[in-house]
């Protein structure tokens, strides 16, 4: 695989779609490069929302509640019948559903004239059937994602061709507008409620507990700190003859001990929504940075909004907010940066993700290659001090079909095998991405020591990187016929001095927040090999 030429593509999709969408789908049907593990385990990242809904789902069932799942998509006659009067200024609130109307189609000879243009052999027999699929799909008989593929089969041709034809030849489908419905999306678990309890209140023994954790949407004006257009309730209702509005502070005082929650209140309503019974209605808030913020909300449903769906017995409902109670668990201050952290959020990477992101780029691959890797660093540990010029024998025997000779060595005189920064090891600290020198060896600064103390190391010094990239050479060589090989590493300035990859998202992440990736230092270090 290889990186999308996203630009390029824009470019040509524009000017042919058709062809755009054949060529560069190419790129996503190769083999890999390189191996990757995408099942790899390991520890996800869960979303603080959903941590919430499960944690409240679960305190649910340990409370005997029985979960359903509420129909989302109700009519607006639901609202009406539970608001009564005050429904106008509801649906207010809500979003309407729109659907594209299903055009009737006739085969007039323009049409039938631009058909040829795609289609050559245009019998009769393929006219009818063309003329048979677009009476079943203004019926509803044919689905619309499956309209492209019964139209190639109805006129024989290629599914780019039968793409062409909806667009050049039925410009009905590109004329077509919405049409408002009477369908709403639910703005409050309640209006389904009133529908589920009518369903099951014969058909559950007494106290009847049910509950749904999901999403209401709402049309807000504008999004901002305290307010998402779509957000998640856990909500609940229980029901009984004996059912007081009381038990849903019990209820909502269980659920927020549960969660860990202490300092909280209870508020009766001064004006009571009407799908309520009269002060009935309570809302609970918790105190959050010396704010009380509302969590909650309870009361006991009006038995007139209950007759209208036949409900015969009292029903409590308790409603939660759970991107609220998050916010609370989770220490955020605007909702938008809990939901939607890719979007508003800052963004951040552990030095544990960063070191993930940090590795040996040139390595061996095979076994043999590991451990004369390893012999090269045993041989520079042992002789690092040993004046130069030197040279040290690593190995000689069979290695991959050649005899080879391996020694590591320095030539300038005057100094040591080992340059002073050849046993730095990479560190990640606060971000930061650092060469540290072993303790013993070092005139630290005081950077130096607390990343030394605080950072997460990710294991590699530059012997063991310059070691793989020796053997990995190495054993090219035997497979390529060369017959001396020659590696030496002097000053290193970057990371792939030394043989050290970094990925892109560590880098992008290190650019935009100012971090520094410092890996330098004298290293000098020599490795030769004659194979024959």
């Amino acid at each position: 695989m290889v990186k999308l030429p996203v630009r390029e593509i824009l470019t040509k999709s524009k000017e042919n779609f058709e062809e755009a969408w054949r060529t560069y789908g190419k790129l996503v049907q190769g083999k890999r490069l390189k191996p990757k593990d995408i099942l790899s385990y390991g520890i996800g990242r869960p979303h603080p929302v959903y941590e919430t809904c499960q944690k409240l789902r679960q305190i649910f069932l340990n409370l005997g509640f029985e979960e359903v799942v509420n129909p989302l998509i109700v009519e607006d006659e639901e609202v009406k019948k539970q608001y009564g009067p005050e429904a106008v200024a509801i649906l207010d609130r809500c979003y309407y559903l729109a659907v594209l109307p299903r055009p009737d189609i006739g085969l007039s000879k323009e049409k039938m004239d631009k058909l040829r243009n795609y289609v050559a052999d245009l019998t009769s027999d393929k006219i009818q059937k063309l003329q048979n699929l677009l009476h079943s799909y203004k019926k509803g008989h044919v689905a619309s994602d499956d309209l492209v593929e019964e139209l190639s089969k109805a006129l024989n041709v290629e599914d780019t061709i039968a793409t062409k034809v909806l667009w050049e030849v039925f410009p009905e489908f590109k004329e077509l507008k919405p049409e408002p419905t009477k369908l709403t999306l639910r703005s409050h678990m309640t209006t389904a409620w009133f529908l589920t309890v009518s369903a099951l209140q014969h058909k559950r023994p007494k106290p009847i507990k049910l509950f749904s954790v999901d999403v209401r949407v709402r049309r807000e004006q504008q999004e901002d700190e305290s307010h998402l257009r779509v957000h998640r309730a856990a909500s609940c209702v229980v029901v009984d003859e004996d059912v007081v509005a009381e038990d849903g502070m019990d209820i909502t005082q269980t659920i927020l001990e549960s969660l860990g929650l202490r300092e909280f209140k209870s508020v009766k309503k001064q004006i009571t929504a009407k799908y309520y019974a009269p002060e009935t209605e309570h809302e609970v808030y918790v105190k959050f940075h010396n704010d009380w913020i509302e969590v909650a909300n309870y009361g006991i449903y009006s038995p007139v909004a209950l007759a209208n769906y036949g409900i015969e017995y009292p029903v409590l409902n308790v409603g939660l907010g759970i991107e609220r109670i998050a916010m609370i668990l989770y220490g955020y201050k605007d909702v938008r940066e809990l939901v939607y952290p890719q979007f508003y959020g800052k963004w951040s990477l552990s030095d544990y993700e960063i070191a993930k992101q940090i590795s040996i780029h040139l390595k061996p691959t095979t076994q043999a290659g590991w451990q004369l890797a390893e012999l090269i660093i045993k041989a520079i540990e042992r002789h690092a001090d040993a004046l130069s010029p030197c040279e040290f024998n690593v190995y000689e025997g069979d290695f991959l079909g050649r005899y080879i000779k391996v020694y590591v060595y320095e030539k300038d005189p005057g100094v040591k095998l080992a340059g002073p920064a050849a046993f730095n090891e990479i560190v990640v600290y606060n971000g930061n991405i650092l060469g540290i020198p072993p303790q013993s060896r070092s005139l630290s600064s005081s950077l130096i020591e607390e990343a030394r103390l605080k950072g997460y190391s990710t294991g590699i010094r530059y012997v063991d990187a310059f070691a793989a990239l020796a053997a990995s050479m190495i054993e090219a060589a035997c497979l390529s016929g060369v017959t001396e090989v020659d590696v030496r590493v002097g000053l290193v300035k970057l990371p792939s001095d030394i043989n050290i990859e970094i990925g892109d998202v560590a880098r992008a992440f290190i650019t935009e927040n100012r971090k520094t990736i410092d890996v330098r230092g004298p290293t000098f270090l020599a490795v030769r090999a004659k194979l024959s």
